[in-house]
């Protein structure tokens, strides 16, 4: 397979300038670049541009990927909805990071595989995830926590991921609602490869989570019982085009975005590792039970079906040898294969009855009065209706 590249950023709070356009334009003279996006894909050569830069000067959102196995993910919010060191709690090495740049904090999480194969089923677009930005915005903090676990979800694919030291590290704060994923964060987890059954084990002990419903009496009384100075800050901040960041704050402030406290559970990644084993074999034998016993009632039905043809046959066996002479008759395949298939129920028939030696003087009979088609005497020979 040839090598492919995907780059996707996305400026959300602010597009970009006619300046800043053309600046990014310098790094790339076949990306596809508007105010608010832009997009390139490489079958050969690379971009030039750091997509970490990039981030901290342009755009709030940015996805890549590889044909050789990396998928990454970083986003741009302002420091005030976001602080730094409560992101930093779920950091793991290279593969989660967070800085703060200017007056943004940068989050960048990064998911390694060999692919053998190319995922089709991987979104490929930013859409599908950057809604996980305005969740964070709003204090839902189960993206940081699926970042975390997706990268200590690796080790199970590569044993080589971390020093077993790592196997002890304690496990972040567990935010609550993991158990009911929004569409973005469950984008975000397939992005990440994040295993279900890790994810499953992990949210045994998250709480469950309620939207908070803002009351816009309740809010505008709020707003209204703000200083005056602090009304004129925020005001001014709307006009120098910062009204995202504003909104942000000011519903971050009055009550969050959801409701549901953060667990601290002591568990470690060993731990949570085993768990996940534990609940794939119990779920894969539970999966193989259910398999046998649809194998089984299928089976069953499949004789009872049969027993129903067979009694149908036995009502008029004069009947169904006629049917078998006008399907070989018209000497097609596929009226040969008909033939076929109710000579081998008349066969079944008769061992079930006990009338095998009439059977057999039929079947020779046909057989002799048909031994010149030789496509049917094989057919017949490969069935086991030798007449002996």
């Amino acid at each position: 397979m040839s090598e492919y590249q995907y780059y996707e950023f996305l400026a959300i709070d602010r597009p970009l300038t006619s300046q800043q356009q053309a600046e990014v334009r310098a790094l790339s003279t076949r990306a596809h670049i508007t105010a608010t996006s832009f997009t390139n894909e490489y079958h050969w050569g690379d971009f030039r541009g750091d997509p970490s830069r990039m981030m901290e000067r342009y755009y709030d959102a940015h996805l890549y990927l590889a044909n050789w196995g990396t998928h990454r993910i970083m986003l741009r919010l302002p420091k005030a909805v976001l602080d730094l060191k409560q992101a930093e709690r779920y950091c793991v090495g290279e593969q989660v990071s967070a800085w703060t740049s200017g007056g943004h904090l940068v989050l960048d999480s990064t998911s390694e595989a060999e692919e053998e194969y190319w995922e089709d089923d991987v979104e490929r677009s930013l859409s599908a995830i950057v809604g996980i930005r305005a969740e964070l915005a709003a204090g839902d903090l189960r993206p940081l926590y699926l970042a975390w676990l997706s990268a200590y979800g690796a080790w199970e694919r590569d044993e080589d991921a971390f020093d077993y030291e790592e196997e002890d590290e304690l496990e972040p704060p567990v935010p609550p609602g993991l158990g009911s994923l929004t569409a973005p964060q469950r984008a975000l987890a397939d992005f990440l490869r994040l295993d279900d059954d890790l994810l499953a084990a992990a949210a045994e002990v998250s709480r469950a989570v309620q939207p908070v419903q803002h009351d816009r009496q309740a809010l505008a009384a709020w707003i209204g019982a703000l200083p005056a100075k602090r009304k004129d800050e925020l005001l001014l901040r709307v006009a120098e085009e910062d009204g995202a960041k504003v909104r942000w704050e000011l519903l971050r402030e009055f009550g969050g975005g959801i409701t549901g406290q953060e667990v601290e559970t002591g568990r470690t990644v060993a731990q949570l590792l085993d768990a996940a084993v534990a609940r794939r074999h119990a779920r894969e034998q539970q999966e193989s039970a259910r398999h046998t016993e649809e194998q089984a009632r299928r089976e069953q039905e499949r004789r009872q079906a049969r027993e129903l043809r067979l009694n149908r046959l036995a009502q008029d066996l004069d009947a169904a040898w006629d049917v078998v002479e006008t399907s070989i008759g018209t000497k097609k395949p596929r009226e040969y294969d008909l033939a076929l298939e109710l000579l081998r129920d008349l066969h079944a028939l008769a061992l079930r009855d006990e009338h095998t030696g009439a059977f057999t003087e039929r079947l020779t009979h046909l057989r002799e009065r048909h031994q010149g088609k030789r496509s049917l005497i094989k057919r017949l020979d490969d069935a086991g209706l030798t007449a002996e």
